[in-house]
């Protein structure tokens, strides 16, 4: 049997006649030529060939999607290694005597004529039943398999013709594949074959170009293209063919193609004459009126269409476009959506044939979504209607004002009210406006729209629009740092909820994470850590979920910041630590993180003396949007990076931090005792400088809490005054529950060993330093010892038996209390000095910690634990960890 399928027998039906008496048009056995421009897709082809294994394949697609030239494409003699019979169906071709006609005729024409005795249909209109039984007996009995296509399959309406095709390739056994092209399903009984899995399918998500193939279409038309262009090209035509090439070969006239495909108007271009015939034109006025009219939707509901159109069959229709690939797709549920530019060439045709039409659309699109729940899609579209007072009444009256601030919609919803009209009024709109202000810490505006809002506020209003102006105030009070204005807001906010429908509270679980972070926040500001605890704490545990994300995220950071400013690192590095983890599992982007846990951790970090990891947290928060707009946490970072400073030896430098910040100053100043750490952390700085009266200077105005007390008694003794230095520590008060921290209580008793020590009483100091190593351990706390110069290290020679089991204190320390036995050798020097983080390491490995236990421990991968072991080994000239940790022993590095 001849394999070459291309036309070689055209000339066989000429003259032939079809049963209802027209002439057989040859033109419809030919394969479609294929143009030098078309690209193929193997993906597909292959998918085509692989399809020879199944009786039945569909290529399913909207207008324009390249089935037929994908198909031609693929007929070649490597890719089908069987006959190819190729008919283009016509709509004549309903009457059951024409088609079979034309497909005798077909397979004539391509060279496989059948037996006489099979027949031919000699009437249009009905085709005899053994005709179908002879053609399908001697199909079966071929020695090769023949592969029937049948272009424009759905142009075949007829069930008796389906139920015809059905029979035959039943019965035709192995001897026929068949491959079904069209823009609807055919009605043939496909489940059977999709149970069977004896049916391939193409659709049009198939069909779709790849933006990769999109490229080599530009190409092939002459036409580069960067790839954010080819990207974005292909979104917006969603990869469908003749969209494609349309756009591509319009754009070649263009100055800038590329700016002419970024902003052509897809509703007056060669596109929209395609659409407009190819799909909208074949349907009835009815189905026009329906697209036209639901053009102005995102999504397609048939009770929202036929809320805009007055019928009572959408959903008929609507299922019908989809079966027919008429642009229109389900997208689950009962919904559906058009084709982004078909929906762009339906929008600019109802403007011209129902010119102010589409705003009354958009209005009564916004109330049905409103009523069903939709608030989200009804805002954009009250919005698109014009109608700014139903669209923040909207937002008020359902209790979504939360969603300005946090949840997936929130940046939409910023941007869509961005553009209200400045000459829409009312308390709503007011509200909405102070929200806006308030998101952005505009303390000012936010505030004057909150009392415009009061002064129009009915007596009679809605408890969910008094509520909504108690919730904002509470923002107000965090973003000026007013824990009076919070609280008094917080008492009216929850005294209306009682007046507020449960389901109403429960669906915006936002509100109340908001309102008590906002709080929480406030009181942080103004010193109240205990209340900010609890109110933080309850922020922290309200219930998973996208809209209390951000809130939970943030409060937990301010949790680990309380906790550091406590003295106790270790419950600060555990909120710190959920507040970044709550920000990853929430996928929360960067921009949207507050910075404070990272802050926090960068905080813990100094406290341990790991500089490198200290110094990358901080690199991390310090362009950190949201943490630029917090007065206290702005204050922290400064101390934190002038402490980090200090540990490198450079008090210049960190005087230098503590100056303002560049960049816009937050809303809030900083609170009176953020001014009083900040005061603590430049008297640090000049006493580490060798100016003690500078020390005391700082302080002056200064005398609140332990690192006042702290700072000050250091800076006595660098004086000499120790008498002095003691009347301070024994003035803190025995209550102080800051006594009791670690980082404080640590500071206090090396302090005062230092000055009993200088006053003569080096038993009392011994005992203090035993005390602060015993307290410091086991929060790994090394910058406090560091901090006290060079007196330590001078104590710890003359007893050096007091950080023999304290491996964890810094080498600089340990190295003085640990001299070498006597006869034995000296060590061999080390090759390289060990970096602080591979230090920690190796302390970690002399505790026969695995490398998967070091990573945990110091919040780092297995391979850059592996990274320092191999340095660490390199720089003690050693090849095991035994040897390594014997070797570290032995220069007391451990």
């Amino acid at each position: 049997m001849p394999r070459s399928s291309r036309g070689d027998h055209s000339d066989r039906a000429a003259g032939a006649v079809s049963p209802n008496g027209r002439p057989v048009l040859a033109a419809r056995f030919a394969v479609p030529a294929v143009p030098k421009t078309y690209v193929g897709r193997a993906r597909l082809t292959d998918r085509l060939t692989a399809a020879l294994n199944t009786p039945l394949t569909l290529v399913n697609g909207p207008a324009g999607a390249g089935k037929t030239l994908l198909v031609a494409d693929w007929i070649t003699p490597h890719r089908t290694p069987w006959p190819v019979v190729w008919l283009t169906v016509e709509t004549d071709d309903n009457a059951p005597g024409v088609f079979w006609a034309y497909v005798i005729d077909a397979f004539a024409h391509h060279g496989l004529p059948l037996p006489a005795d099979i027949g031919r249909p000699a009437r249009p209109g009905e085709v005899d039943r053994m005709l179908l039984v002879r053609l399908a007996a001697h199909l079966n009995g071929l020695a090769e398999p023949v592969v029937l296509v049948l272009d424009e399959f759905d142009r075949v309406r007829a069930p008796r013709i389906s139920d015809e095709i059905e029979f035959v390739l039943r019965h035709a056994g192995a001897g026929l594949r068949l491959i079904l092209v069209g823009r609807t399903e055919p009605l043939l009984p496909l489940h059977r074959y999709r149970a069977a899995g004896e049916v391939t399918e193409i659709r049009a998500a198939d069909l779709a170009f790849q933006p990769g193939e999109t490229a080599v279409l530009a190409e092939r038309h002459g036409l580069s293209l960067t790839a954010d262009g080819v990207r974005a090209l292909t979104e917006r035509t969603e990869g469908w063919a003749a969209g494609l090439r349309l756009c591509v070969l319009t754009a070649l006239h263009a100055d800038d193609p590329e700016d002419f495909l970024g902003e052509f108007e897809a509703g007056h271009s060669t596109i929209a004459d395609f659409l407009l015939a190819e799909v909208l034109a074949s349907r009835s006025d009815e189905v026009q009126d329906l697209l036209l009219r639901t053009s102005v939707l995102d999504r397609i509901h048939p009770d929202l269409a036929n809320a805009l159109t007055g019928r009572d069959d959408a959903a008929q229709v609507l299922a019908e476009l989809a079966r027919d690939n008429a642009f229109v797709q389900p997208i689950g549920h009962s919904w559906y959506r058009l084709h982004p530019l078909f929906a762009e060439i339906l929008r600019a045709h109802l403007r011209v044939r129902h010119p102010g039409l589409e705003p009354g659309l958009h209005l009564a699109a916004a109330h049905w979504l409103s009523d069903a729940g939709l608030l989200a899609e009804a805002l954009s579209h009250a919005a698109r209607a014009g109608d700014w007072e139903l669209a923040a009444a909207q937002l008020v009256d359902k209790l979504a004002i939360g969603r300005l601030f946090t949840g997936l919609d929130s940046d939409r919803l910023a941007e869509l009210f961005a553009h209200m009209d400045a000459t829409a009024a009312g308390p709503a709109v007011d509200l909405v406006r102070a929200a806006r202000a308030l998101a952005r810490n505009d303390a000012d505006r936010g505030l004057d729209c909150l009392r415009r809002a009061e002064r129009e506020l009915p007596a009679d209003c809605p408890p969910t629009t008094r509520f909504t102006w108690a919730f904002l105030r509470v923002l107000a009070g965090r973003v000026t740092g007013s824990a009076e204005l919070a609280e008094a807001a917080a008492r009216d906010a929850r005294a209306l909820e009682g007046r507020i429908p449960t389901e109403g509270r429960e669906d915006h679980p936002e509100l109340s994470a908001l309102l008590l972070t906002g709080l929480g926040t406030a009181q942080l500001a103004a010193g109240r850590f205990e209340a900010a605890r609890v109110n933080l704490s309850a922020a922290a545990r309200t219930g998973d979920g996208s809209l209390t994300a951000f809130p939970r995220h943030e409060s937990l950071g301010r949790l680990a910041l309380i906790d550091f400013l406590e003295g106790w690192p270790s419950r600060a590095e555990a909120h710190g630590c959920e507040a970044l983890a709550e920000a990853e599992r929430a996928g929360l982007p960067p921009a949207a993180r507050s910075g404070v846990g990272q802050l926090v951790l960068a905080g813990v970090a100094v406290e341990r003396d790991d500089l490198a990891s200290a110094r990358t947290r901080l690199e991390q928060v310090a362009d950190s949007p949201a943490l630029a707009q917090d007065p206290v946490a702005t204050a922290e970072l400064g101390i934190l990076r002038a402490r980090l400073r200090l540990a490198q030896g450079r008090p210049g430098a960190a005087l230098k931090a503590l100056g303002p910040p560049e960049g816009p100053a937050p809303a809030a100043p900083v609170p009176p005792w953020m001014e009083d750490r900040l005061a603590w952390a430049e008297s640090a700085a000049h006493l580490a400088a060798g100016d003690p009266q500078a020390a005391l200077k700082s302080l002056r105005d200064h005398e609140s809490g332990p690192e006042y007390t702290v700072a000050a008694a250091r800076a006595r003794l660098a004086l000499g005054e120790h008498g002095t230095a003691l009347a301070l520590l024994d003035a803190l008060a025995p209550d102080d529950p800051h006594r009791e921290a670690p980082a404080f209580a640590v500071r206090i008793l090396l302090t005062r060993a230092q000055a009993v020590d200088a006053a003569g009483d080096a038993t009392a100091a011994r005992r203090l330093v035993a005390r602060a190593l015993t307290t410091a351990r086991p929060e790994h706390l090394r910058r406090p010892f560091l901090e006290t110069g060079p007196w330590l290290p001078g104590l710890l020679r003359r007893e050096p038996t007091l950080a023999h089991s304290h491996d964890w204190l810094p080498t600089a320390l340990l190295g003085a209390s640990r001299p070498a036995a006597r006869g034995a050798p000296a060590a061999a020097p080390v090759v390289e000095q060990l970096s602080d983080r591979e230090q920690q390491v190796l302390e970690r490995l002399a505790q026969l910690m695995s490398t998967e236990e070091i990573a945990a421990d110091l919040y780092l991968s297995v391979n850059t634990v592996k990274t320092h072991l191999k340095s660490i080994y390199r720089k003690l000239a050693a090849t095991r960890r035994g040897e390594a940790v014997r070797r570290a022993r032995e220069l007391h590095l451990l």
